[in-house]
């Protein structure tokens, strides 16, 4: 409101006017245009307001005679935003007792108000602590529990312009072990198991099993097969005569169980029997009269100096060897050393005179038969 003084002045009175412009009371407002779409991470929504309540109610007169201008709320310089980290749009896995601190920055001017909740609700100051700042808010868990994992939302309020922005965070740890493990069937050096899924997973997807064997002899684990998806397996190449336990580890993104069922049957790898079948071989019958393969040769010889005569049979059953001289039967006579050894004959006619030449003869007999070879000896006198 403004207005002009003028002051009269004459003789013996003074007089004051006043006039007053005819400005308006009431303050001219421009309509709010519609804010831009936060980025990536958060959304901006913004409460429409009627053409009537923009312009107000109309002022009373009494108002606008002595009543004070009402003030207005602090203009919306900068509207409200979330930056999300690019790590945390997607799933925030932390293990069990691992600290969660999530810094998330924003903007809006002036300050908004932030706001917290887990899976729709308020958080529990018990366990999650919460720090807003100027541009950013803190989200804070000293040792993440799986209670803890859920869908956090991050709200940002200045005036009617809200901002929001998710993040899922899963806490994970280590699975069960499998509920049992059973021996199935053991066949040559082959061991089949069979086993049940654990009964907790550790709050995320397995990523297999891993079987492991011990013989009883070292008492010593060793791997079979890592991350297998399925719950039977046969275990080949055992050794033979080892008697083996078997037990199998559940495993996930934290790790292998902890513990693991055993076998309460030992797998024996016995070695397979061998059976000899005699039916229907003949035996070759090696029985034959006697045959002479070497005869006996004719020779001469000198008075006085040791003869030998060779010859060789073969018979089965073994013959009995006679000699002879000139059809005469000379066994037992020290003149003559009669041997036989693999078949070989031989006479050791000792020392001979000019009696000892004539026909010697070499007769085998065994119960399939006989045969008979000669040779003619000549003894001759030294020069």
């Amino acid at each position: 409101m403004c207005g002009k003084s003028h002051k009269l002045v004459g003789d013996g009175a003074k007089m004051k006017i006043s006039l007053w412009s005819p400005a308006s009371r009431q303050p001219s407002m421009e309509a709010a245009t519609a804010p831009e779409v936060a980025s990536s991470g958060s959304t901006l929504k913004v409460k429409e307001t009627s053409p009537a309540d923009a312009e107000g109610p109309p002022a009373s007169p009494r108002q606008e005679a002595g009543s004070p201008i009402p003030q207005l709320l602090s203009p919306i310089e900068e509207h409200p935003k979330i930056w999300l980290p690019r790590a945390l749009r997607q799933t925030y896995i932390r293990k069990v007792g691992d600290t969660v601190n999530l810094l998330i920055p924003f903007q809006g001017k002036p300050k908004p108000q932030a706001t917290w909740t887990h899976d729709g609700c308020a958080l529990d100051a018990s366990r999650v602590s919460v720090c807003n700042g100027e541009r950013d808010s803190i989200l804070f868990i000293r040792e993440a529990q799986r209670a803890d994992s859920g869908r956090y939302q991050l709200s940002l309020r200045l005036g009617e312009l809200e901002a929001t922005a998710t993040i899922d965070i899963l806490v994970i740890e280590r699975p069960g072990p499998p509920q049992s493990i059973k021996l199935v069937d053991v066949w040559g050096s082959n061991a089949t198991l069979e086993w049940t899924p654990p009964q907790d997973t550790g709050n995320t997807a397995l990523l297999g099993y891993t079987v492991q064997k011990a013989d009883t002899k070292s008492g010593l684990w060793f791997t079979v097969l890592e991350r297998y998806h399925r719950t039977s397996f046969t275990v080949s190449n055992l050794i033979v005569g080892n008697s083996y336990a078997f037990r199998v580890f559940a495993e996930n993104q934290c790790g292998l169980s902890e513990t693991a069922p055993i076998t309460a049957d030992l797998a024996h790898i016995q070695k397979a029997a061998t059976l000899c079948k005699t039916g229907g071989f003949a035996q070759r019958d090696f029985s034959e009269a006697p045959k002479f393969t070497q005869p006996l040769a004719d020779c001469t010889t000198v008075m006085g100096y040791d003869t030998q005569l060779f010859c060789c049979v073969r018979a089965s059953p073994k013959p009995k060897i006679i000699w002879l001289k000139n059809k005469m039967d000379i066994q037992g006579n020290p003149k003559y050393r009669a041997l036989t050894h693999l078949g070989i004959c031989s006479l050791e006619i000792r020392k001979p005179g000019p009696f000892d030449g004539g026909i010697y003869t070499c007769k085998a007999v065994n119960p399939l038969g006989e045969a008979s070879v000669d040779c003619r000896v000549d003894v001759r006198a030294p020069h």
